[in-house]
């Protein structure tokens, strides 16, 4: 067992996750990844079941019943990576939109620079790393950031990223069960929170490109819960 595991949540990757496995694997740093797959229609998991057998002791599966959020597919796998002791726990899309050269980025900014969260940054001190999106979604996901660090003052220039490496006293600290958010907002709740603790946060430039293969998950829902859920954290304050 490694001292690192990437948590990939998927529904609907067949595209994607062969690849994105083999890309993390073939890194100078060994990982651990588990796959969070909410029983994709597209058998997205039959996938990663065949790919076990050629990596049993580095890759691991679990499959939800239904589709019920982004968030409790990371709460899901956050739980599982702290009962197997692991050290630092790395969120990572499976479109390819984060980097998997770029880990290695991460995994050092904790490990051995000591911080305790270090966030794969698009915005980071307004430079915009960001290729093929759209100038719509762009700005959208831009200024959202922007918002939530002027409404909650937290330090953090891309607040919404979701390329992110905790350790695992971060996890332990911070009340899993009583994440509010499950959808966009839940990136931005996990950081407020953690800063809130008083735990060290870095942001590591990164470059986000977006997908080639695959639909995108995002939708208005997920950019409305982010806005409001700001206003409810600003107005009433998130528990610890």
């Amino acid at each position: 067992m490694q001292d690192a595991l990437i948590i990939i949540p998927t529904y609907n990757e067949k595209e994607n996750i062969e690849n994105i496995i083999r890309a993390i694997l073939s890194q100078k740093k060994r990982f651990d990844i588990l796959v969070v797959d909410d029983n994709s229609p597209d058998k997205t998991y039959k996938i990663v079941e065949r790919l076990q057998s050629e990596f049993p002791n580095q890759l691991f599966l679990k499959i939800r019943k239904n589709k019920t959020g982004l968030g409790t597919a990371y709460i899901h796998g956050f739980k599982w990576a702290l009962a197997k002791h692991y050290e630092y726990i790395i969120e990572m899309d499976a479109d390819f939109s984060h980097n998997p050269e770029d880990l290695i980025k991460l995994y050092t900014a904790c490990a051995k620079d000591g911080v305790d969260l270090s966030v794969g940054s698009r915005y980071k001190e307004n430079q915009v790393n960001v290729v093929n999106w759209d100038m719509k979604r762009l700005l959208l996901s831009y200024f959202a950031s922007r918002y939530v660090r002027l409404i909650t003052r937290i330090p953090i220039y891309d607040t919404t990223a979701g390329f992110v490496c905790y350790r695992r006293k971060v996890l332990e600290t911070i009340q899993l069960d009583k994440i509010k958010f499950i959808g966009y907002a839940f990136q931005i709740e996990m950081k407020f929170k953690a800063w809130k603790h008083g735990f060290t946060i870095k942001e590591v430039s990164v470059i986000f490109t977006d997908r080639v293969l695959g639909k995108s998950k995002m939708d208005g829902s997920i950019i409305s819960e982010a806005i409001f859920g700001v206003i409810k954290m600003k107005l009433k304050g998130l528990p610890k």
